[in-house]
This record gives structure tokens, sequence and C-alpha cells, in this order.
């Protein structure tokens, strides 16, 4: 494969050299004589004046021109001669990412007088004609001058109003398509949606990049690989002049806020420091250039904004930071780890999570001729990051919050590795223009553990975490290895008023996965009592294990099994972009793609002769063996734009089309390694005496069977007709020129899935009866054994797609372009976001923790946890030069939305399908409709009871304080059905500069202060949120006679909850202040 993709791009760019997710810009227009008559033959040359690089065509018969490939940023000068005509030079043009800059020269013949020429040319990245559907462009300046404190991307692709996090219009981030110059910069496996996700890192230095632009409805047929965003990002150039710059920036727990709404907010330990250069320069000038960057980051951050309760710490509503995990229960528990197993879980408390993030980029750009281009690109990523246990798995969250406190040593760190390669050559003829892409990046993704090997340990209290110790249960050998080869191929033809595109666009993919999740063992325990009953040598006492959980190696001699997934998209498309008439231009395009898996999955015949079932209870035959099918994407799309008044001061825009994304691929790796070859699986639910601890980790493993299948095991199976994902996307938008230089737009989106992801178990037996009372959900089979269809075979997760789901967006902005230094926006996004399914990276989980009423093979269309309803931003910026050599700017970014979703859940498993706290509780119509039990809790060694009748008077009080809870009485709450409230952000940076001058050329330094959360310096009532204070107030505990479920009313602060929400208090609460300085030379 490499050696292929090596030979197809040698012979093409050393061939004719005969455009793409967007790398560049373009200028574009009519060159006319004083009658209006075309000009044929007219020579046109933009030089790019920093680097003295040219672009030069001449126009064809029409007139027209095209000179696209162009470098982003300026100055640039454009020149328009012919001969016996008199030459027009237009000057100061500044180009942004994706625009297409007008300038329709009109030439007068040699010896006329000229009057006033005015020349029509598309200032802005707004009022454009390449503008079809929604996007936003991030300019150098924004970048420069807005507040940053993790210096990530993320924190510039925020000013897109649709955007929610790195979500955007309510899709998963990952199927967003984030490019670099060109090049896939995703994590295509699916674990985060960037390379560096999971170290909290960002894979490349701010420093390197020039502009952003975010697109969510781009109607050409070049952009493809979403169906959320595609993010496009180039990397800066050098010049003919040296330049670069020297920073560094600190911020630590002095620079950070403490009181959050009067409550102390941990802090102790944290501690920031990133320092970074550039340089850039020419090689040899006009001709080669040189651009390179480092940065290098340093962090330490709070583990848990939870302490232990310690006597005296009983009131919660005066120490929310106080969990209900008592220390003493924390400090006995680890001497007895110790003198027991001589194995020390570690802290609790008042410890630092480290990060560590190096990164690096290099490019070369190489002006061949005033038609031919050449740039090579570098970047390399070394990171890791110390993270808190998982909670996938837990009985509602084993780490940092105020239910369950965890051990040190059952954290794990995450190591975040790259190395990728990119070349671009873009060749511009009289007719006709390529553009060519071709790369290669390694990722290498692997975790380790500060502690020692030993079991992972859940102890559960009231049916849920309550503290957790042991080996990590996802980090025992995790591995992962991801190749990536990727060629693009675009020409473009002119023909009159039409521009034709076609082209190819190919992308392998090769993942060696290493997963073995619970290869140590894992044991849950109800109560802390009950370990210690199962590790003395009474066996009378021993208590009902919770769950023994446990993973093993199938393979001859317990080898590591690795599961590799070889996948390859080769996509075809072709457009024509009709310039209708001098105001309105149409684009119609067809692109299809066909995903291309290799035969690296195992058969299982003991699957293959086994039958499952559908939701529905119809028989289901499956193989572990098939991967999905080549099944084409195909992807229609129309566009427009109309200049309405023909001079850039009313236009509507927009388009309709079919977007085709990659999935995850971490779900069909799931196939690759879960199939009963491979591994052997263990997972048991209230077993008594069969699973006594130990701490041998290997102490249950099974025999292996080399080749056969294991004697049991869970498998991940997907649908041989499985489709990548897709939705039909419309868009239609309205920009107009508004008094004072602004530009008002209001914006429409509507998106529908064509084909998402869904998950059922395929190995559940149908459920066989309802419950009794109000809450008359269908319950399955309770234990283990009556649950599964096959007993050997723990879960059977079938990845299939769906249709059901879809999104809306309103979109209203106002904008400012930057005008005697000042810049302004300001937007409204109303969006409602419906779906299936969250889909996670592991099979068994993305099914497990959906949350449903019916059953989870059974789930509803319900609001997305991408879903944002309203969502108001600001931003300004002002700078001022003065007194010859300083400059002052400010910059604020103002955020109000919501804080999210959340769901009203059953703490246990109240349907009998082996899947805790994910069945939605129903809302009765008064709380006595409801079977409770009368139960005490222990309160400074005293006991606490709570009557039948206390809980009945309590859960409707509660339900009455909740609007959600009381407009849903007799009906079951909805999967995020909560819209949780409003909070209000503004995060401010302010920069003064001194000039100097060095060599005749102005040097700068830049002292800066960034605060993010800035309105909590002013109040520390400000910007503090909301937290859930349980989300699962009922227990389940079992059934009674007539089978109806009896609950348990669940406590806070010693009593029966009342509220929703009380005030968070944790680090993202209070202000924090990044200082930096910065030397930059020209």
């Amino acid at each position: 494969m490499k050696t292929r993709f090596l030979h197809m791009f040698l012979f093409l760019m050393l061939g004719l050299g005969v455009q793409a997710q967007v790398t560049t810009s373009s200028i574009s227009g009519l060159a006319t004589d004083n009658k209006k008559e075309p000009l044929i033959g007219a020579t046109i040359i933009a030089v790019h004046v920093p680097s003295g690089t040219q672009y030069g065509t001449v126009t064809r018969v029409d007139g027209r021109y095209n000179l696209i490939g162009l470098r982003v940023g300026g100055p640039y000068t454009v020149t328009s001669s012919y001969v016996g005509y008199q030459t027009k030079t237009d000057e100061n043009i500044f180009l942004n990412l994706g625009q297409n800059y007008i300038i329709n020269p009109l030439l007068e013949e040699e010896g006329v007088t000229l009057g006033e020429l005015i020349i029509t040319g598309s200032k802005n990245n707004i009022l454009n004609d390449k503008r079809t559907g929604a996007s936003t462009n991030i300019s150098t300046q924004a970048i420069n001058s807005l507040p940053t404190l993790s210096r990530s991307i993320g924190d510039f692709t925020r000013l897109t109003p649709q955007s929610n996090g790195r979500s955007f219009g309510g899709a998963d981030n990952r199927f967003n398509n984030i490019t670099l110059d060109g090049s896939i910069f995703n994590n295509e496996f699916g674990l985060s949606d960037l390379p560096g996700g999971q170290t909290n890192s960002t894979p490349i230095s701010l420093d390197a990049v020039e502009q952003i632009q975010v697109n969510i409805a781009p109607f050409d047929v070049r952009e493809g690989g979403f169906t959320g965003a595609g993010v496009n990002a180039v990397t800066r150039s050098g010049t003919n002049e040296f330049s670069g710059s020297a920073f560094y920036n600190i911020r630590n727990e002095s620079l950070v806020g403490t009181k959050a709404k009067g409550n102390t907010v941990v802090t102790n330990d944290f501690n920031v420091s990133q320092i970074g250069f550039r340089l850039g320069g020419p090689i040899v000038k006009d001709k080669i250039f040189f651009f390179i960057n480092g940065e290098s980051e340093r962090r330490d951050d709070p583990a848990t904004a939870f302490l232990a309760k310690r006597p005296g710490e009983n009131d919660t509503n005066n120490n929310p930071n106080v969990s209900r995990v008592l220390a003493s229960d924390l400090d006995q528990l680890k001497n007895f780890l110790i003198s027991k197993f001589n194995y020390d879980p570690g802290r609790y408390e008042n410890y630092s999570l480290e990060t560590k993030s190096d990164k690096a980029t290099a490019r070369l750009d190489f002006n061949l001729s005033n038609k031919s281009k050449l740039s090579l690109r570098y970047n390399f990523l070394k990171s890791s990051r110390d993270v808190t246990a998982s909670n996938s798995g837990s009985f509602s969250n084993r780490s940092n919050n105020g239910f369950a406190l965890n051990f040190e040593n059952s954290n794990y760190v995450i190591n975040n590795d790259l190395n990728s390669f990119i070349a671009e050559h873009n060749f511009l003829g009289k007719n006709f223009s390529n553009k060519i892409i071709a790369g290669y990046t390694a990722k290498r993704d692997y975790r380790s553990s500060r502690g020692g090997v030993f079991p992972l340990v859940d102890i559960l209290d009231g049916g849920r975490n309550y503290t957790t110790f042991g080996f990590e249960p996802f980090t025992p050998n995790n591995r992962l290895d991801t190749d990536t080869y990727q060629f693009r191929d675009d020409i473009t033809y002119y023909s009159g008023r039409s521009t034709w595109t076609a082209g190819v666009n190919i992308e392998s993919f090769e993942f060696k996965n290493t997963f073995t999740p619970t290869y140590y063992g894992q044991f849950v325990y109800n109560s802390l009592q009950d370990f210690y009953n199962d590790t003395d040598a009474d066996t009378s006492n021993d208590p009902t294990l919770r769950r023994y959980q446990l993973t093993y190696s199938n393979l001859a001699a317990s080898a590591l099994p690795t599961a590799t997934t070889k996948a390859s998209q080769v996509g075809f498309y072709l457009q024509d972009e009709i310039q209708a008439t001098d105001n309105f231009k149409l684009t119609a395009g067809f692109r299809v793609d066909l995903p291309i898996f290799s035969k690296t999955a195992l058969e299982n015949s003991q699957v293959a002769g086994y039958t499952f079932n559908d939701e529905f209870g119809k028989p289901l035959k499956v193989s572990t063996s098939i991967l999905p099918n080549t099944n084409p994407l195909l992807s229609p799309r129309l566009g427009f734009n109309w200049d309405v008044n023909g001079d850039r001061t009313l236009q509507f825009r927009g388009g309709t089309g079919i977007f085709s994304g990659r999935p995850a691929f971490v779900w069909l790796s799931n196939q690759v390694g879960n199939n009963g070859i491979l591994t052997g699986s263990i997972f048991e639910d209230n077993t008594k005496g069969k699973y006594p601890f130990n701490p041998d980790v290997t102490k249950y493993n099974g025999t292996p069977n080399p080749g056969q299948p294991a004697a049991s095991y869970n498998i991940a199976v997907t649908n041989p007709d499985f489709k990548f994902p897709q939705v039909w996307r419309t868009n239609i938008a309205m920009d107009k020129q508004l008094p004072y230089g602004i530009i008002g737009s209001v914006e429409l989106m509507y998106t529908k899935d064509i084909n998402n992801v869904d998950y059922i178990n395929a190995n559940l037996r149908p459920a066989s009866k309802v419950l009794a009372g109000v809450d008359n959900r269908p319950v399955y089979g309770i234990t283990n054994a009556l649950t599964r269809l096959n007993p050997n075979i723990t879960d059977a997760i079938y990845l299939r797609n769906t249709d059901l789901g879809r999104s809306y967006s309103t979109t209203i902005k106002l904008e400012r372009p930057t005008t005697d230094g000042l810049t302004v926006m300001a937007a409204y996004n109303y969006g409602n976001t419906r779906d299936l399914i969250s889909a996670g990276s592991i099979a068994f989980s993305s099914w497990r923790d959906n949350l449903s009423v019916n059953g989870n093979n059974r789930a509803d269309l319900a609001y997305s946890s991408n879903d944002l309803r309203h969502r108001i931003i600001g931003a300004i910026s002002y700078r001022k030069e003065y007194a010859k050599n300083l400059a002052t700017q400010v910059s604020i970014f103002f955020q109000t939305q919501n804080q999210g979703r959340f769901s009203y859940t059953i703490n246990g498993d109240v349907n009998g399908d082996q899947a805790t706290a994910n069945d939605l509780m129903f809302v009765p119509n008064g709380a006595g409709e409801l079977v409770f039990e009368q139960y005490s809790i222990t309160v400074d060694g005293q006991p606490k009871v709570f009557t039948v009748l206390d809980q009945i008077k309590a859960f409707d009080a509660y339900i009455d304080q909740d609007d959600y809870l009381k407009d849903r009485r007799g009906e079951y709450a909805e999967r995020n059905g909560v819209l949780r409230p409003l909070l209000t952000n503004i995060d401010l940076s302010f920069v003064q500069e001194i000039f100097m001058n060095a060599g005749g050329k102005r040097n700068t330094l830049q002292l800066r202060a960034d605060i993010f959360n800035f309105g909590n310096l002013i109040s520390n009532d400000w910007g503090v949120g909301d937290r859930i204070v349980n989300s699962s107030p009922l227990q389940f505990r079992s059934y009674n006679a007539n089978g109806a479920p009896v609950y348990r009313l669940a406590t806070f602060n010693n009593e029966l909850v009342k509220t929703t929400y009380i005030s968070s208090s944790n680090l993202g609460d209070v202000w924090q202040m990044q200082l930096g300085v910065r030397y930059i030379f020209n």
C-alpha cells in the first residue's frame, strides 16, 4: 500500500501537475474595455507582496479569468494589462480562506484620460459569491486577539453560532472532518475528534495557524467526509523577510478564583506553563521559503474537586465540594489493602493530574513558476496526560463526584503521539487548474498506569459507586496504531460561464488495536463490609458479589490479541459552477464515495450456527467475519448565490444536498476484536462463592482454546448492508449590508438523517412480562441465564443503520468587519436535535448506556446529547496605536447558552435486562402510586429512619419543585428531556504592545493577560454553573409480591433529596487568568 501511494504521488507530481478541502483563496473576474466589451488574452498577475509569489493567467475568449490556489492573507497587488491599453493596478488586497475575491478590471486605451474608475470587488468573506451554506471564517487577527487559555482551535471555532463545544449543528463531534492544509487531521478511529484529544492537547500550535474556516453546509461536492462540519485550517508560510516570535505563558493557583457563589473551590496544585516559538523566511528569495514552529506545555490540574467527609462536615449546602464518602472509610481501606495484600492504592484527594504536550510544525514552499506551486509540511505531537478512572461500566460514575471518590492508582496515563507528512501541488493554466494533495499520518495511542497490577474493585453504597481501587479496567495492554494514507486530485476547467470540476479522493486506513478491558478482573461489591467479608477466611460470611467481569486471551500461550482493521474510501465527484447571470451563481454537483473493507475479521463457526433475534424477537443470523459490503454513498448537491442588487449589498444564498461522512472506525473494529476467537470473557451478576476475591489477576482466566471459540465470550457484529453516515441538509440564508458597516445575516438550516448508527443486543431474549402498577414497562429475564438467548455468549451487539434523527436551527448574526481597529460580532442560535442513540466507542457500552423505557433494543427518538437550544455569543476587539511606540488591544468573548441536557433514570435495573442506571424514570401523578420501603442511614453514629410516608411526601415535593418533572406527571421521563438553565460566561484578553526598532524594522514586545470567566472576577456570583444533585432519585430495591418495583428515595446531605440543582464549585466556575509575554520580530 505504501509503495502504491508513493508511485501514484510521484507520477502525478512529475506529470502535468494537471481544487479540494479548502486550503487557499482565489481571485476572479471579467476584464472589459470602456465599451464593456470583453478583452481576450489580457494578462492578469497577482503578487503576494511579502513573499514575491506570483500567480498569472490570461483572460479567456469571454474576457473572464480565474486565479486559484492563492496563499491566504496578503497583501496582494493585482495588475491587469492588455496591449494598447493602460495597465490597471489594485493594491492592498487581503484574502480570507476559501474566499473568491472579485476584480473586474476596466481597461482604457492608451492616451485616453481616465475619469473616476470604479472597480467591482468583493471586499469581505460574508458578501461573497463563494458562500452558499452556513460557514464561519476565523482570521489571523481573531486568532491573535481573542481570549484563549488552551491555545486550541476550539477556542476559536466557538465563534460559529451553531457550535456546542466541538459539535456543530447538533452532530457528534466525531462526524466532523478536520483538515490541516487539506490533509485529514481527525482521530479517524473515533476515540476523540482530534489527534491529542484524549490528552487534552491541541495537535498544532496556534502560532502555526494562518486562518480557520468552519463549513456546516458547503454545497461544493469537493468538500466531503463529514455530516457535522468541515473544519479547515491552513498553516503559516515563510516570506521574503525573516520573521518570528517567541512566547511564554503561565497560569497557577494564585491566578485562579477561589469562590463560586461563596463556596470554596479546590485549586491546589494547579499550574500551567506554555512556551513556544515560530520562525519563517526565505531560502531562495521569491522562490523557496521555510516556516518552523515549536511549542511545549506542562500542566498540573487538581484530580478532583471533591473532598472526603470528615467529622463536622455534614452540611453539604455550605460545603458542596465535600462528598458523601467518609475519610475514615477510605483511610481504613487503604491501611487494610497495604497490610493484607501489600498493595498501596494511592491517594483519594489533594493530588494532581499531570499533562505533557510537545508539538512542532515545519513547512517548505516552492514557487516553481508563476503557474506551479509546491508545499511540503510536517507535523509532530508527543503528549501524555493523567486521567481519572473511566466511568464506563460503573454504577453511576466511579470518580470525581459527590457520591464517589476513587483512589489515585485506579487512574491511568494516556499517550497520544502523531507524525504527519503532507504535500500539495497547485498548477494554474489558462483554461484549467489542478490541485494534488498526498499525505501520510501515523498516530500512536497507548495507556499505562502509575499503580501496580491488581484487580479493579468497585465498592457500592446505596446501589451506586462509593469508592474504587485497583487497575483501571480499560488500560491493560491498551494500544492503538493508526496509519492513514491519502491522495486527492482535482481538475478545474473553465468554459464560458461554467467552471467544471472533476476529482478523485482516496483514503486508506489501517488500525491495529489491542484492547482487553477488565483483563485483570473487576469485582463489584454492594458494600465496603461485603468486600472485607470476601477477603477473610470465614466462607460463611461470603457475600453476594454484585458483579464479576473478566477478559482473557484465547490465543496460544495467552498471547496478547491485536485486532487489525483495514479500510479504504474512494470518492469521485463532478461539479459545474454556473455564473448564470452577472449576479446569480448556481452550483450543481454529484459525488459518490465507495467504502471498502479488507477481510481481516475472523470467522466464529459457533456463532454462525447460532440463532439470535432482533428487537421484535424475529430470528437473526450473524457472522463475525463479514464486515460491511461496498455500499456506495451518493451525494448530489445544489447550491446558489444571488447578488440581488448586483452590488453585494444584499444576497440570498443556500442549497440542498446529501453529505456523506466517515464512521468512528472503532465501531467496525469492535467486530474484528470481539469475535470469541481472540478473547474469552466472563460477565456474571449477583453470584455467591463462585469468584471469591483474589489479588492474583490470572486466578479466574479461562483455558485458551486457540483457533476455536472460548468457553464464554461476547461478540460485536455488523449488518452487511451497513452504510457510512449520511444526512440530507438544506440551508437558506440572507446577508444584508446595514448602516455603519454592519452586515446582518439570517440563516435557516434543516438536517435529516439518512444513515446514522443504532445498536441492539441480538442475544437478549424478548421481554417476558410487564411491571405491575402504574409503571407497566416490559420486563426482561432479570438473571443472566434468563436474559441470554445463547448462554455462553454474554452479549451480541449488532451494529446497523437508522434514519431516525433530525435537527434544525435558526441563526441571526450581526457582524462588523475590522475597521479602524474595531471588530464587532453578535449572534443568536436556536437549535433542536433529536436522535436514537449517542454512541460511544465500545459496542456493548454504546448499547448499555443508552437510556430507554422499553429496553435498549427498542430505543425511542429523543433529544440528542449534542442538542443545544439557546446560544447567544458576542465578540468585540479594539486595537489602538499611540505615543509612537505603544499599542493597546482589548478583546472580549461573551457567551450565554444552556448548560446541556440530562435524563432522569432509575438507580438499578428495574426492567431486568442486566444493564444498570439506563431505565428512564416513571413520574407518578402522585408519589403514593409507587411502592417505597422504609430504611435508615447512620448519622453521627445514630440511625435516622425514613418512613414510607416520609418518602412519598418528599418525592411529591421534589417533583413539584422541578418544572420538567411537574409537567411529566403520569408519563415517563424522556432521554435528555431536561434542559438545564442558561449560563453566561465572559472571557477577556488584554494586550499591551511596546514597539522598538531593530535593524530598521519594527520589533514588538507583547504583555498579555487572558481571563476566562471574567465576570466571576467582578462578582463570585457570576459565571457559576449548576450541579445536578441526583439524576437518579429512585433506587430500585426489588419487586413486591404483585410484581411492582419497590424503591427508596435517595438522600442528599443526610436528608431526603429536595432540589434538582445546587451551585457548582469546580475550577470552571471561577475566573482563571493566564499571563504571557511575547517577542515579535520582522
